[in-house]
């Protein structure tokens, strides 16, 4: 998650699409590594979004054949920085579900750790269809979000606009339609990933001080085995569900063009200033 809509770094027009970052991943002592991610900070740390999509591919790159993604706890240790180290480590594979687990290193340092659960689609017992956002507006309908000049560097890789009547119908909640400018060579569950923690906590709304704010995990569920949308476009939302303290605890929403959930994550926030 990012404080896109208040403080950061500024674009860099040097940026390395998503898919030529994955591609840049090279072997190195078992695991991968990464060299620069330019374009894809956030203050001293990376895009939360952007660090979670390359654990995710280094674990597809290291472990070939995992089933289909369903699931991840991610751990943000400490700030991502532009070069990194990626390893993957089987945790158990059973007949239908395989875990993994990933950890990202920054100088030596842990700064990422995910585990992963893929799954294998089984026959049906029961259906609980996802749910579908209600009269919903076309991202061609509403306006582009203007961003400042202090905005972070990686929200230029983004089209991001309001969400319509209803973007604010919740006290504490940020709506947008979300799209990456750059999508060739991303399957749709690496999108799925690499967009999800797009938007600042809901959090933002009831802060009475401008100050940092900073992801300390996220959890989340995909919602079927082959997420797609319409034109690249996902509407995300996240939504304080209890903030005091210094902490809030965040729902993350993601549904597709057409209005049909497909992720559904929670997050917690440390808030500062």
């Amino acid at each position: 998650m990012n404080s896109a809509e208040a403080s950061g770094d500024t674009a860099s027009a040097e940026a390395r699409s998503l898919a030529a970052l994955a591609q840049s991943l090279q072997p190195a002592d078992g695991g991968l590594a990464l060299a620069g991610a330019s374009g894809w900070m956030q203050g001293r740390t990376m895009y939360g979004g952007a660090s979670s999509f390359l654990a995710y591919s280094a674990a597809r790159a290291l472990l070939p054949g995992l089933p289909p993604l369903r699931g991840a706890q991610v751990t943000f240790v400490a700030p991502v920085g532009e070069s990194l180290q990626a390893q993957a480590r089987l945790l158990r594979r059973g007949r239908s579900v395989t875990q993994v687990e990933t950890d990202l290193t920054c100088g030596g340092e842990l700064v990422h750790r995910t585990i992963w659960l893929f799954g294998e689609g089984r026959a049906d017992n029961g259906i609980v269809p996802a749910d579908a956002f209600e009269e919903l507006t076309p991202p061609d309908e509403c306006a582009e979000v203007a961003f400042g000049a202090h905005t972070p560097a990686f929200t230029a890789r983004f089209e991001v606009r309001h969400a319509g009547p209803r973007e604010e119908s919740r006290p504490a909640t940020i709506r947008r339609w979300v799209r990456l400018r750059e999508r060739d060579g991303l399957d749709p569950m690496a999108e799925l990933v690499a967009v999800g923690d797009m938007l600042p906590p809901g959090a933002m709304r009831a802060m009475e001080r401008l100050g940092p704010i900073s992801s300390i995990n996220w959890a989340f569920t995909v919602l079927g085995e082959a997420p797609g949308t319409r034109d690249g476009w996902w509407l995300l939302e996240t939504s304080s569900n209890q903030m005091a303290g210094g902490f809030s605890s965040e729902t993350l929403r993601l549904w597709n063009a057409d209005g049909i959930e497909m992720m559904r994550g929670l997050q917690s926030v440390a808030v500062f200033g």
